[in-house]
């Protein structure tokens, strides 16, 4: 059946992903989202600056798809194909190299560089993957971009250990991810409510020194949707999502 959304009909049978897909990569509500996001970044940074301590050694953390590379091209090719995600695709999608650059990330990134900030690259990539990741970021001009700089996933999906490595020789100034995971261990595995109060909890670091880019693609908050159960029918997770709406304030 068709169900009524304002004045445009969706139907159940179409792919739920285009949407989002096609908001990230045609409105220019993302791009400006995204400009300000990076605005908001280097104008607190240049405060930061200006504090610095003689001799200080800062860093930026920043996570890589959706937060510097743009990978939207890549789901919407498995929308086209008819696939879901899986790792064959993506990984072959890395080495490929074709990501773009997140609107505004080359210019910030490269500012910072000539301020003397270190930018390392915490991500959830393989160590697989480093040379494709290396030759896009490279092919984009982005500093820092070689292995050194690079932390990618080895012994779980948490990235605290990781930004603690970074924090052994750097004061980490500034943390960029689209993913509250990005930020701190106390949003990873938990159920929405939880990360929604912790992310009240840390309300003062917001545009500060958490910058948050946007992606309605993908992300821990949908599996939070589904309090973390694998395993269930496109039909159950209908049933979910629609019991998760808030009709009342």
């Amino acid at each position: 059946f068709a169900q009524e959304a304002g004045s445009v009909k969706v139907s159940t049978g179409e792919d739920l992903r285009v949407y989002p897909v096609l908001w990230h990569q045609l409105s220019p509500e993302y791009m400006a989202l995204c400009y300000q996001a990076f605005n908001v970044a280097q104008s607190n940074l240049e405060k930061e600056l200006q504090d610095k301590e003689c001799c200080e050694k800062l860093a930026i953390v920043t996570d890589i798809d959706e937060t510097v590379l743009d990978n939207s091209y890549s789901e919407a090719r498995n929308i086209a194909e008819g696939k879901s995600y899986n790792f064959k695709d993506w990984t072959a999608w890395i080495d490929e190299a074709s990501a773009t650059a997140i609107p505004g990330a080359v210019d910030f990134l490269r500012w910072a560089e000539s301020k003397g900030v270190t930018v390392f690259y915490i991500s959830n990539r393989t160590p697989r993957d480093i040379p494709g990741t290396v030759k896009n970021l490279k092919n984009l001009n982005f500093p820092f971009a070689d292995e050194e700089h690079m932390l990618f996933l080895a012994d779980g999906s948490t990235k605290e250990p990781r930004r603690e490595k970074v924090a052994e020789n750097y004061k980490i100034v500034m943390l960029l991810g689209d993913n509250l995971n990005d930020f701190a261990a106390c949003f990873e595995v938990k159920d929405n409510q939880k990360r929604r109060d912790a992310t009240v909890d840390m309300r003062q670091e917001w545009g500060r020194r958490f910058i948050v880019i946007p992606n309605v693609i993908y992300g821990e908050w949908e599996k939070g949707i589904y309090d973390y159960k694998s395993g269930l029918s496109s039909e159950d997770k209908a049933i979910v999502r629609k019991g998760k709406l808030k009709v009342n304030p």
